[in-house]
């Protein structure tokens, strides 16, 4: 892995917030592959190993994230498009924000267990 960079979690994006989502919910073997991030995630019926996690953009693995954690997203009318979705976990206290509902859940998932602040691999960063 490459250098780690501070970024702020309402700036996490793709792969970034696909690796940093991994962290936050102690996903192992995490890696950086030649499409994305590689880990073994759990799912209700155990570990389950993928050559690309991606809960912010595919609801088999993100679902799974806003059920267990209690969490919601919702579409907000009159927001600019990068970010008219808020949704967090349960007991968040403050949603976040992103262009769909699987990427504010998955930010406020993180900012949650994490921090506004996260280091990220840099080459992760569009």
């Amino acid at each position: 892995m490459t250098d780690l960079i501070e970024v702020r979690v309402s700036n996490l994006i793709g792969a970034a917030l696909d690796w940093t989502v991994a962290i936050a919910t102690d996903a192992t073997e995490v890696s950086i592959g030649e499409h994305g991030v590689i880990c073994i995630y759990d799912t209700p019926e155990g570990g389950c190993w993928t050559n690309l996690y991606q809960p912010s953009k595919d609801w088999s693995q993100g679902g799974l994230l806003i059920d267990e954690h209690s969490g919601t997203a919702q579409h907000i009318p009159g927001l600019p498009a990068d970010v008219c979705y808020a949704g967090g976990p349960a007991g968040a206290g403050v949603w976040s924000y992103g262009p769909t509902a699987l990427v504010a859940f998955c930010r406020g998932l993180i900012n949650h267990k994490l921090g506004d602040t996260v280091q990220v691999p840099k080459e992760l960063m569009p």
